[in-house]
């Protein structure tokens, strides 16, 4: 009963808890609202576009399809929240970069004093996925592996810790998601001072602690999308909308006469099982019998 319980309230394996890093940013949302208002500051929401009868304004990012790169702001934004808002340093010495360090060149103590700032973490992250060409969607597959590390292993991510965390969530949702891995020792030719043998180890112990669990249902992919969406309009990193032209009309319009054909596959496979278990023919119904 209580593990049930805990995993309804695990964001990353229940569709209906709310994710963390969305509640740990309401805070400074909250407070940079009452600012503006103190202030007089205008939230900048009159810049974005909205549409009309006349013109309608889409932008290039779809729960199938993200935004590379916005969707890279709003994880490594989501992963800004993590450190800033911690509940405390709970930490473990494969993750900790003072044991493990990530270069050879000797990192002074006083960097660990202080958080990392939103771009410095996007700078890091942005560079592991130009080299590796990894996808939109492995960057949300990240953050769901983080959560979940974080709350299974009961951690919290720090400025000793940020990188090799972020770093094995990038590993294991690359190997995952994307379909041409990217393998260890691609990472090594990335980050040039660190070894097959830190990254296997590392790689390992982030099974171990999610006990192997490295399943990512849709409705949890999708959550995760919406909500870094929201986190994003909180913190006006907007998307790039632009007027919905012929072409674009005709693509998404193709796409979701795909999709709805797929939809309508999937139903008549369901239903032709459902029907042989019944002996169905035609419009007759003959109840199965059980013996």
């Amino acid at each position: 009963m209580e593990e049930n319980l805990a995993l309804e309230s695990n964001p990353s394996d229940h569709p209906r808890a709310s994710t963390i890093f969305l509640s740990k940013s309401q805070t400074d949302v909250r407070e940079k609202r009452k600012s503006n208002h103190l202030n007089h500051v205008s939230p900048g929401q009159l810049t974005k576009k909205y549409s009309s009868c006349s013109t309608i304004f889409l932008d290039d990012s779809t729960v199938s399809q993200p935004n590379l790169r916005t969707t890279i702001k709003c994880v490594t934004l989501a992963i800004y929240y993590h450190i800033k808002n911690r509940d405390a340093n709970r930490s473990l010495d494969i993750f900790d970069e003072r044991s493990h360090p990530l270069t050879r060149e000797k990192v002074p103590e006083e960097y660990f004093k202080h958080d990392p700032e939103h771009k410095f973490i996007y700078r890091f992250v942005r560079t592991l996925f130009s080299a590796a060409q990894l996808t939109a969607e492995c960057a949300i597959v990240t953050l769901v592996y983080l959560e979940r590390l974080l709350t299974y292993a009961e951690i919290d991510i720090c400025p000793t810790n940020w990188k090799r965390i972020v770093l094995g969530a990038i590993l294991l949702a690359s190997k995952v998601w994307d379909d041409q891995a990217v393998w260890n020792v691609d990472y090594c030719q990335i980050l040039k001072d660190i070894t097959v043998e830190d990254m296997n180890e590392m790689e390992r112990h982030f099974l171990e602690l999610l006990q192997f669990n490295i399943n990512v249902p849709a409705s949890v992919y999708a959550k995760y999308y919406f909500d870094l969406r929201s986190l994003a309009d909180d913190n006006n990193l907007n998307f790039l909308f632009a007027p919905l032209s012929k072409e674009r009309a005709q693509n998404l319009e193709a796409i979701s006469r795909l999709c709805e054909d797929k939809y309508k596959d999937l139903c008549r496979a369901a239903m032709r099982r459902s029907f042989s278990a019944d002996n169905f023919i035609g419009v007759q119904r003959s109840n199965a019998i059980l013996s």
